[in-house]
């Protein structure tokens, strides 16, 4: 058997099948790769460290300094808030508006479920409060076209940038 392995072998070299091959236009092949790599890697060498600041949401709101501090609390802690708040809208919408529910039992006490008595009553400042966040993600609630607690020229305007 070790002797027909030998021979296949033997034969397979005379026929030149074990010679390397010679790649034609190399210097093309090769150039084309490095184009390719080039365009496909700029968009990640042209935004190196060009990341966008993370925005922290400024909640000193004269409403929320006029507050003793043992009531500066939202209706929930404040990391749920960050990633569940528009979950928690969507829901209140739907208790209020399907059901007729008003009350929620937040993590501290009882509230109203209103966007405008309930949140913005301490979070007044739109621009430096919701709105940095969601530029900074690119959303675009549609909140503002029901909830409107500004003066009305504001509200156009928002209303103009959303569409």
């Amino acid at each position: 058997m070790p002797d027909k392995k030998k021979e296949v072998i033997d034969c397979l070299r005379d026929t030149g099948f074990f010679k390397p091959k010679k790649i034609y236009d190399a210097g093309k092949v090769i150039i084309g790769i490095i184009i390719l790599l080039a365009i496909v890697l700029f968009p990640f060498f042209y935004n190196m460290g060009k990341a966008a600041k993370v925005p922290e949401p400024k909640i000193d709101t004269p409403v929320i300094q006029k507050l003793p501090e043992k009531e500066r609390v939202c209706i929930e802690p404040k990391e749920y808030m960050r990633e569940n708040h528009m979950r928690l809208l969507d829901d209140w919408r739907d208790q209020v508006v399907r059901f007729g529910n008003r009350d929620y039992k937040g993590y501290t006490k009882k509230y109203t479920i209103s966007l405008q008595n309930t949140c913005l009553e301490c979070h007044s400042n739109y621009d430096n409060f919701c709105d940095e966040c969601h530029k900074y993600t690119g959303i675009k609630p549609y909140c503002w076209n029901c909830h409107i607690d500004k003066p009305k020229e504001w509200a156009e305007g928002k209303l103009k940038e959303e569409n």
